[in-house]
């Protein structure tokens, strides 16, 4: 296929050719391209009556005969482009914007008019829309706000402004944008390519004018007449400097303050200007030294920058009316760039007017401090207190005593001169110290009154005399020696305060000669116990008493005498205590505390040793089945052990059977024949009923005995029977018996059968015995 593109009234043509068609469809030869032909312009916002005219397809197969037709496909085929079938001319349908879609692509193919038959392969082509400078430039981040330090140099940066052209950049100058400012010179300039704004003028001031609005302009085609334009508002703003320092107002301030303002109040306010604001405007007040330096002081209000003056010490017309000084106002925060200008600071004068007030009366003292004796009599003046009235009238002053300090009216003071005396006598162990109120009333104000504390000491008398502190357990050991301090003791007096008592202490007259020991003054207030001799002995005196005299330093002076109980008693050679006991003095000399506890644990081990070998003995003392005839019991004893039978006369003890928890009293034998004490005892049948109440009775008491096995105690001989050497052994065959069986074959029968043959053998020694007499008679 051969296409070929060419212009056709300002549009592309584009012709191909194929081979013939034979037999009603298309033989493809040959596909040649002479060059590229994929695509086609179309103006936008196109405005015509008529369709807009894009271009042309053509093939070579089409002679004319109108066997050929051209089908269109693609973006916007058939809605916004449509094709001549048969000529293959491409029309828009409608206008186009490239701002909202800049090309589309479509698909081209010429087939058989008849068979539908595509007589060269489908080709690929794009309509692209030719841009028109339609779009303005826009300010897409308007409006802009920006701030500048105030005084800034020429050049300075603000901000940068940005405008966006929808046109298309690269198709001539319809997005190529210049900026210009419209409004705001001269203070400012903006870069006509960048957009970058600086300030144009230097210097200007904040105080002056602080808010700047510059109009700025973005037009394309590079500025050009004909180009589209748009703008954009910039709010500048001057930011503060510390180009401005403070000023006051004036250069003189008088001030009116009542003397009876109180310490640390404020008493006025002055105030120092500065043009600049915030961290800037921060002003400090300070007094320059001089005549109100002492009396005065200011601060800086932090909300409003005022000067506040604060009282530092009472005001007293009387003393002084009149105070001037000198106030000094500086910026906290001083900008070097600035120190140029001058000195960043004021000063104005402050004159304090004091105001004249009617005031309480004055003491001379701001409290008072009094002392008494508390044996003082009654109505003695123990001190005075002064007042006056300081204002220029001097009215009189009268004084009394707040009641509610003393409850008790203990003390009185005379109104007119203020002297005070006692009323009653005062008890130092009662109350110490006494705090009363003295009030001064002015006699032409009563209103006015002024308090002040005094203190009244009651001062001790010496009532008590002194004693030993407590009582002291003393000893003295027997290998003591000359001069040794054997105790150390202390005295106290109640009488206060204690902390200033001084104590001496002395032997008593009457003890001077002694010989065993001396009493030595320390002179702090304590005293030692010294011996004056060695060799004390308990066996010769056990005990000494000492008189000691204490005395204070009181007034008048008191003493006592106390007397110190000394124990003699046995220590080691360092001298610790071994005891005091009268007992110990019969042990034998020089035996040491060691020896005593070897002593007594021989004595303990002895006594264990004896108690195990009683209770070893006791254990290995086994009783007998049966100690005495009498001692018979029916016991029933379980165990776990399996005996060796008939032939076995030694693996098993008889005596473990016995078990005095099932003895019974009130119970019958059953394992033993009855005695006959009385005559010859008569033949009882198996059928018997003694022997059934028997069986019964013992049947009922295994029942109901809880320590009992569960089966009948007939169990027990199971094994003796007619299959053993000793036949039946029970009770109760032996009782349907004749009585006058032989039982001395039981003797031969080993030591197991030796009870029994002992208890039947008495029985027929009874029988025969019985039977001679019967004879006899």
């Amino acid at each position: 296929i051969l296409l070929d593109l060419h212009l056709v009234s300002g549009s592309w043509h584009a012709r191909s050719s194929v081979g013939p068609v034979r037999n009603g469809a298309a033989r493809f030869q040959r596909v040649k391209r002479g060059w590229v032909w994929n695509q086609f312009f179309v103006l936008e916002e196109y405005m015509g009556s008529d369709p807009q005219y894009v271009g042309k397809l053509h093939t070579d197969l089409d002679r004319g005969d109108s066997s050929v037709k051209y089908t269109l496909s693609g973006d916007g085929a058939g809605s916004i482009f449509t094709i001549d079938q048969t000529t293959g001319d491409i029309h828009a349908l409608r206008s186009l914007d490239r701002e909202e879609k800049p090309y589309y692509t479509l698909r081209a193919q010429a087939v058989d008019i008849i068979t539908n038959i595509p007589l060269e392969p489908e080709s690929e082509f794009v309509i692209k829309v030719q841009d028109i400078n339609d779009n303005e430039p826009k300010f897409l981040d308007g409006p802009y706000t920006a701030s500048v330090p105030e005084m800034s140099p020429v050049g300075t940066y603000v901000t940068q402004v940005t405008a966006t052209d929808a046109d298309d950049p690269t198709y001539g100058n319809s997005a190529r944008v210049v900026y210009s400012i419209l409004h705001g010179q001269p203070y400012f300039s903006v870069d006509p390519k960048t957009g970058v704004i600086k300030t144009a003028l230097p210097n200007m001031d904040r105080e002056v004018k602080e808010k700047y609005q510059v109009l700025i302009q973005a037009k394309d085609m590079g500025g050009q007449l004909g180009g589209l334009a748009g703008t954009t508002i910039v709010n500048i703003s001057l930011s503060d400097v510390n180009d401005n320092p403070p000023r006051f107002s004036k250069s003189f301030f008088h001030v009116r303050v009542p003397e009876s303002s109180a310490v640390g109040s404020a008493v006025g306010r002055i105030k120092a200007h500065d043009l600049d604001i915030g961290r800037n405007a921060e002003v400090e007040y300070t007094i320059v030294p001089g005549d109100g330096g002492a009396m005065f002081d200011i601060t800086t209000n932090e909300h409003n920058q005022e000067g506040i003056i604060i009282l530092k010490r009472p005001l007293d017309y009387e003393g002084k009316k009149i105070y001037t000084f000198k106030v000094e106002a500086a910026n906290a925060h001083l900008d070097p760039r600035f120190q140029s200008f001058g000195a960043f600071k004021d000063t104005a004068t402050v004159k304090i007017n004091v105001l004249d007030v009617d005031e309480p009366p004055v003491f001379n003292k701001p409290s008072y401090v009094m002392d008494v004796y508390e044996d003082t009599p009654a109505g003695t003046i123990i001190g005075a207190v002064t007042a006056q009235d300081l204002d220029a009238s001097s009215s009189p002053v009268r004084y009394s005593i707040d009641w509610k300090s003393d409850l008790d009216s203990n003390f009185d003071i005379d109104p007119v001169e203020g002297t005070i005396s006692t009323n009653e006598l005062l008890d130092r162990e009662n109350i110490a110290q006494h705090n009363i109120s003295i009030v001064a009333t002015k006699l032409n104000s009563p209103v006015l009154t002024s308090r002040v504390a005094v203190t009244v000491h009651v001062l001790d008398i010496n009532e008590f005399p002194p004693e030993l502190a407590s009582s002291y357990e003393t000893f003295v050991c027997e290998n003591a020696k000359v001069g040794q301090v054997i105790q150390i003791f202390s005295a106290k007096d109640q009488d206060l305060p204690s902390s200033g008592q001084q104590f001496s202490f002395r032997t008593s007259k009457d003890d001077v000669k002694n010989k065993n020991f001396t009493i030595r003054d320390f002179g702090n207030n304590t005293a030692g116990i010294i011996t004056k001799r060695s060799g004390f002995r308990r066996r010769l005196q056990e005990i000494y008493f000492l008189p000691v005299v204490i005395d204070d330093n009181g007034y008048p002076p008191k003493s006592s005498t106390g007397t110190l109980t000394i124990r003699v008693c046995g220590c080691e050679l360092d001298g610790s205590l071994l005891t005091c006991s009268a007992e110990a003095i019969f042990l034998p000399v020089g035996l040491s505390t060691g020896a005593l506890i070897a002593i007594l644990l021989c004595i303990i081990i002895l006594l264990v040793i004896v108690v195990l070998y009683v209770g070893l003995r006791r254990q290995k003392k086994k009783e007998t089945l049966m100690s005495s005839k009498e001692d018979i019991r029916d016991n029933v004893i379980h165990y776990d052990d399996e005996g060796g039978g008939e032939e076995d006369t030694h693996a098993f003890d008889m005596g473990t059977l016995r078990n005095p928890k099932v003895i019974k009293d009130n119970l019958f034998r059953r394992d033993v024949k009855p005695e006959m004490k009385r005559g010859p005892r008569p033949p009882v049948s198996q059928d018997s009923a003694d022997i059934q109440d028997f069986i019964s009775q013992r049947l009922k008491e295994h029942d109901t005995d809880n320590s009992a096995p569960p089966y009948d105690s007939l169990a027990t001989y199971a094994y003796e029977g007619d299959g053993s050497l000793a036949e039946s052994l029970s009770s109760i065959e032996s009782l349907a018996l004749d009585f006058e069986d032989d039982y001395d074959y039981l003797s031969d029968w080993g030591p197991r059968f030796k009870t029994l043959a002992g208890i039947f053998g008495e029985q027929s020694e009874t029988q025969s015995n019985s039977t001679n007499m019967e004879n006899t008679h």
